[in-house]
């Protein structure tokens, strides 16, 4: 029998949730300076408690050199490397889980892509000291001690995370940023034990699952929650950084780790593929799982029925991100059967209900999106833009 929308799904530690439908993490522009949560954050998130079964909050950096990735003069990036943000990942936590859905947050280092930190004067880190020509700012290799650092701090952000009353954590090894940063050829040249073959451009991200699995086991519930996300391949032309084949690889030695699910990163949809390839990356992906580790998938998902061909063809849970952003009651409109009234896109009324943040109504109603993939209607709420920050042209990846 094909899979449901509305079937239970448990994972391999023993969560479980009542629907495959996913909340994906998505930057909310909506925090303080260094990191902490406003009103509007929380409204935000409170507003999304009945999205789907698992709800994922935005990325948060785990190292203060990790972040913030938003530019001077948008709401900042959330922060979780100091004990100091652990009233603020609680908010979001009770938020998110007051009508008995389970909380994830995902964790990050930003690398090249704190623009945030550059902004403000500091040194940005990466894994090789490279001149990117889409930066405004250099970047300086990261020693072999700031690594090691780093590691650590993904399993103290780990650790907050538990404290703070989450039921799991995701690591973003997707979009661009620091993980994937250490396991692109393109952005890692390093060579050390960090860098150079697939195998030791691959060390890094094991080494921060390695980290967060063993904080999980020691102060973790025994069904807490743990995943990963991966942009399946990263090609830009000329420039690859690796192909879905080596992403595959990766994601081999990820399962063996007995994580709970694999999340892609889907520019394209739910249904891609590789060029020239016959089968979508959620196939070729699902294919290399054990039949512990589920699925998620996230991209271009508005309604019931393309939520329903996700999860009947393609993979175990489906993430709706533009389309959780109209509809905030998108997961509970199919566990209500009334999927029909879920709204497809943005008009000045739902646009009340949709109880975005200001700095999301910003971005979306500006031209070019601020280079995140636009909302379906965008035009009917230009009214109410008030303006962007001097300078700021856009992100150069979307989370």
């Amino acid at each position: 029998m094909p899979n449901q929308l509305t079937d239970s799904v448990t994972f391999r530690h023993g969560a479980t949730v009542h629907n495959r439908i996913v909340l994906p993490p998505m930057l909310t522009f909506s925090g303080l300076e260094d990191g902490y949560v406003s009103e509007d954050t929380i409204k935000y998130y409170s507003a999304r408690s009945q999205a789907g079964g698992l709800l994922i909050a935005e990325y948060h950096y785990v190292s203060e050199t990790g972040g913030p990735c938003t530019p001077a003069g948008v709401p900042e990036q959330l922060g979780i490397y100091d004990d100091a943000h652990m009233d603020s990942i609680k908010e979001i936590a009770a938020a998110l889980k007051k009508d008995g859905n389970k909380a994830i947050l995902q964790i990050h280092h930003g690398g090249r892509e704190a623009m945030g930190r550059a902004a403000k004067g500091k040194e940005v880190l990466a894994p090789s000291a490279i001149d990117y020509s889409f930066l405004s700012y250099p970047v300086r290799e990261m020693t072999n001690t700031e690594i090691e650092d780093i590691i650590k701090d993904f399993g103290r952000a780990a650790k907050r995370a538990i404290d703070a009353g989450f039921d799991g954590v995701e690591i973003h090894g997707a979009n661009h940023y620091g993980i994937q940063q250490f396991f692109s050829a393109f952005s890692n040249r390093r060579h050390d034990k960090w860098g150079g073959s697939l195998e030791k451009r691959m060390a890094f991200p094991l080494a921060v699952v390695d980290e967060v699995k063993r904080v999980v086991t020691e102060y973790a519930p025994k069904d807490f929650i743990v995943g990963y996300r991966i942009s399946p391949e990263e090609i830009h032309g000329d420039n690859i950084g690796y192909t879905y084949k080596e992403a595959q690889a990766l994601i081999k030695e990820v399962v063996k780790r007995e994580l709970d699910y694999i999340h892609l990163s889907l520019w394209e949809g739910y249904a891609s593929k590789p060029q020239g390839a016959d089968r979508s990356f959620a196939e070729y992906f699902k294919e290399i799982l054990d039949d512990k580790t589920k699925l998620i998938v996230v991209g271009g998902v508005f309604s019931e029925e393309s939520a329903r061909d996700a999860v009947e063809n393609y993979t175990d849970l489906i993430a709706v991100g533009r389309g959780t952003l109209v509809d905030p009651q998108f997961g509970k409109k199919i566990d209500d059967g009334k999927g029909d009234t879920i709204a497809h896109e943005i008009t000045p009324e739902q646009l009340k209900k949709a109880v975005w943040t200001p700095g999301l109504l910003q971005a979306f109603t500006t031209e070019g999106s601020y280079g995140l993939p636009p909302i379906p209607n965008a035009e009917s709420i230009k009214q109410f833009n008030t303006g962007i920050p001097e300078g700021f042209t856009g992100f150069s990846n979307a989370n």
